[in-house]
C-alpha cells in the first residue's frame, strides 16, 4: 500500500500522462518524480486530471488509480458483468455500474479473486462506461 501517496495527471504542455509525487503552489499543480542536482524534476499538470494511486492492483498487478474504470468479472472469470469507475476514499474504493456498488479494500480482495481489471479511465476511455449503460 506504500503506492497509495503516488499522483498521476495529465501534463499541461503535451497531455501526456505522468506520475509522481503532487505538489501545489498558489493554483497551479505539479507532480514531482525525482531529483536532479538538489533541483527537483517536476512538471506542471492538469489540475482536473489529478488521480490518486490506491495502493491496490488488479488481476494483472496493475496499479489501480482513482479515476481509473475497473471491469469486474464473474466467479469463472470468463464474462464481465460490471463496469465502474474509482472513487477512493480514505478507507476504501468503491465502483459503481449505475445500478450497483463495489467495494474493496486490501490488495486480497482485488488479486487473490482475479476478477477486477483496469481497462481504462474516465479520462481517455469515457466511452467504455457509455458501452455499458446501454
Amino acid at each position: 500500500m506504500e503506492d497509495r501517496y503516488l499522483f498521476k495527471a495529465k501534463r499541461i504542455d503535451n497531455g501526456e500522462w505522468v506520475q509522481g509525487y503532487l505538489y501545489g503552489i498558489w493554483e497551479k499543480r505539479y507532480i514531482l518524480w525525482g531529483m536532479t542536482n538538489d533541483v527537483p524534476n517536476m512538471i506542471e499538470v492538469d489540475p482536473s486530471t489529478i488521480c490518486q494511486c490506491t495502493g491496490l492492483k488488479d488481476k494483472n498487478d496493475k496499479l489501480i488509480w482513482e479515476n481509473d474504470i475497473v471491469g469486474l468479472y464473474n466467479e469463472n472469470k470468463t464474462k464481465r458483468y460490471a463496469v465502474g469507475s474509482v472513487e477512493y476514499g480514505t478507507c476504501n474504493c468503491s465502483c459503481c455500474d449505475g445500478v450497483y456498488g463495489w467495494y474493496f479494500t486490501d490488495n486480497a480482495d482485488i488479486r487473490e479473486s482475479g476478477r477486477y481489471e483496469v481497462i481504462g479511465n474516465v479520462f481517455d476511455n469515457k466511452e467504455l462506461l457509455e458501452s455499458e449503460e446501454k
